[in-house]
């Protein structure tokens, strides 16, 4: 989106779905400094987004104002304090549609029901988008923040079902690129059913920005919508959706046909024969197809040449160092015998990546190999990124990796054998979670730390996890942990602190408030995560199994309330009560509810962390605030100075976890799912 918006992006978790007669409310964002706050401007702000406001609304009914494919902007008042606003109806929409639609939106804002006090917000109904702002974004493609939603239902053949959207998708921005960046189709699926589509993007952005908004947009939807029946993907300056049951409006918005204009001397020229005629045109027919294949073949080329030479050098430190670990590359061949063909019988789990199999090398090691899904997300890059990373990396709390192959498609890695699994499998089952007593429990939240303490500090790499969960926490036959899955890691240059990446990953419910916000990444994001699972190895229960409960919103809310209460024993796990060392828990506690702070800077490093559970004693080191998160009748993240995100819902998820406050809809409804602060 560039400089000209600079927006920052809290990750939503529920979207109250709010209906009228004519119009529905979908999402809205609230951005921006808050105005109220800045002395002597306030009021002249507010009376220009009154002014802008009005005149949004008045011009989606005035005939004599030009509505360019249901797009209008203008202005309001003078510098520092000028107002910018615009519209933009979905181009199957009638012109009432979209006038009542405006006039929704102007009303909604002008009553300060969305965003109140917001230098910059953007509202999205079912047939229009509203938004202002405060800093001048007209003709500019803005691709973030990137809003994901998706059916709750999955489609029975995803393969097919794939190939058909991409097909269909492939064909409606060639035509909306032709037209006025708008298209709506569908393509059969079967004989009896259709998949249906819609593109569109801002009409003041040109055909080529909206070519790469809506490319970036498909780019994502192996990530949020891959085999669901219906998805859509939400931008400023872009918006697609598919669904397999039909969704358009009958009529299109009515805007005025642009000018013919006359090719400069041909007012006097004298009109050419038939014959020369045909034969201008019969030159100009091969001539100009010609010459945009030819310019489209170069731009193809360049653009692949780009991203290629872009992944390169984002990676080269990994290229490198793939070539340093050909000694512990195997044959695909003696991995598949291992597993026995990587039999159902082997299997050991399923992940977000793909399969896990035990297998038996013929010197008779137990293994573990985690096979790539050939559409699982992680590239060749992610790939070499965990070999490299983790061949490299050597504790007794993290996993080993004994190897890995590479053939065609197949990626493998391989680790060493794990007996007990993951800890998720024994921490969170009723039955299995007897195994950890106290004892074991206290020893794997400090092998846990130790592990992460290598990796930031004591490793000659440092390393950021970035996807630190119960899931990823391995236990050995004597039940020490060992930290696993390295594929979203990020390697850190020396004296570095902090990065900033396009691309949010990880797994709701354990990922830093900076990083959802601001795609802001370090050591304190997996500190951050590291306090959530803390709290879920006292407590014995998933930070989403709060949602549906009376007691809590959050598990991060819930143990903060008992800490504040002086009942701080109440949160731990009902077996642990009775046989726990008292001290050693509130000294967890404590650790992990600073680890959940939401200012980056009041959470502890991890030496400190380790210090801390080695000590067993707190007295000395700061004591928690509130935590990120906390929720209190509504969910939110405590709110940023220059950021505010409110939306609702219908039902979210983030790879494998998910959120289930739900109102009414149907069931095949779209659902929020994922924020990429791109």
């Amino acid at each position: 989106m560039g400089c000209c918006f600079n927006l920052v992006l809290v990750s939503i978790f529920f979207i109250i779905q709010y209906t009228t007669a004519q119009s529905i409310y979908r999402f809205h964002l609230c951005l921006g400094a808050n105005y109220s706050s800045s002395a002597g401007t306030g009021n002249t702000f507010q009376t220009n987004l009154n002014h802008l406001i009005t005149s949004l609304s008045s011009s989606a009914s005035n005939n004599s104002i030009v509505i360019r494919n249901g797009y209008y902007n203008t202005t309001a008042g003078q510098t520092p304090d000028t107002v910018y606003g615009s519209f933009q109806c979905r181009g199957d929409v009638s012109l009432d549609a979209c006038k009542t639609c405006v006039q929704m939106g102007a009303q909604d804002m002008n009553t300060n029901r969305r965003c109140p006090s917001y230098k910059q917000a953007i509202i999205w109904f079912n047939e229009c988008m509203f938004r202002y702002s405060n800093q001048h974004y007209f003709n500019i493609m803005q691709d973030k923040p990137t809003v994901y939603f998706w059916s709750l239902n999955n489609v029975s053949n995803p393969d097919e079902f794939n190939q058909v959207l991409d097909d269909l998708l492939k064909n409606l921005i060639t035509e909306a690129l032709s037209k006025s960046n708008f298209a709506i189709g569908d393509k059969n699926l079967t004989d009896s059913t259709k998949l249906y589509g819609f593109l569109q993007c801002s009409a003041d952005i040109s055909s080529g920005d909206c070519s790469r908004c809506l490319h970036e947009a498909i780019a994502e939807l192996p990530d949020c919508c891959s085999g669901r029946r219906a998805g859509k993907v939400i931008t400023p300056s872009c918006i697609l959706k598919f669904d397999l049951d039909p969704f358009f409006q009958s009529t299109t918005v009515s805007s005025r046909p642009s000018p013919r204009v006359s090719p400069p001397g041909s007012t006097n020229a004298e009109k050419p024969n038939s014959k020369g005629n045909d034969s201008s045109k019969i030159a100009i027919s091969i001539a100009v197809p010609s010459a945009i294949l030819v310019l489209a073949a170069i731009a193809i080329l360049v653009f692949c040449f780009w991203r290629k030479k872009k992944k390169a050098k984002k990676f080269v430190y990994v290229n490198d160092e793939v070539l340093t670990t050909e000694s512990l590359q195997f044959n695909f061949s003696t991995v598949s015998t291992a597993t026995d063909n990587f039999s159902e019988a082997n299997k050991l789990g399923e992940g977000g990546f793909g399969s896990v199999y035990k297998g038996t090398l013929p010197d008779n090691q137990e293994i573990a190999v985690k096979r790539l899904s050939k559409n699982s997300g992680q590239g060749d890059q992610e790939f070499k990124n965990e070999v490299t990373l983790v061949a490299k990396l050597q504790h007794r709390n993290l996993v080993k990796l004994v190897g890995f192959s590479l053939a065609g498609e197949e990626k493998l890695l391989i680790y060493e054998y794990m007996p007990n699994g993951s800890l998720d499998q024994i921490l969170f089952d009723s039955d299995k979670c007897t195994q950890l007593d106290w004892e074991r429990r206290y020893r794997i939240i400090g092998g846990i730390a130790k592990g992460l303490l290598y990796l930031h500090e004591e490793s000659r790499l440092k390393i950021i996890h970035r996807d630190l969960k119960a899931s990823n926490i391995l236990l050995d036959k004597d039940m020490n942990p060992k930290i696993a899955d390295f594929g979203m890691a990020r390697l850190f240059v020396l004296e570095q602190t902090q990065d900033s990446t396009k691309r949010i990953v990880g797994t709701h419910g354990y990922m830093a408030p900076e990083y959802m916000m601001y795609g802001e990444f370090s050591v304190k994001s997996d500190v951050f995560s590291f306090g959530v699972l803390v709290l879920e190895i006292l407590c014995g229960q998933r930070n989403s199994s709060f949602h549906k409960s009376d007691v809590a919103r959050d598990l991060l809310s819930y143990a903060w309330r008992h800490w504040n209460n002086g009942s701080d024993i109440e949160i731990l796990d009902p077996t642990l009560k009775d046989a726990c060392n008292r001290s050693e828990v509130m000294i967890c506690i404590h650790v992990a509810l600073l680890c959940v702070q939401e200012n980056v800077a009041d959470r502890p490093c991890m030496p400190t962390v380790v210090q801390m559970l080695n000590n067993s004693v707190s007295t000395s080191h700061d004591l928690p605030t509130s935590p990120a998160f906390m929720a209190d009748g509504t969910r939110h993240i405590t709110r940023h100075p220059d950021l505010n995100l409110v939306g609702s819902a219908e039902q979210g998820s983030l790879r494998n976890e998910s959120i289930s406050e739900v109102s009414t809809v149907s069931v095949n409804e779209i659902s929020v799912t994922e924020l990429y602060a791109r």
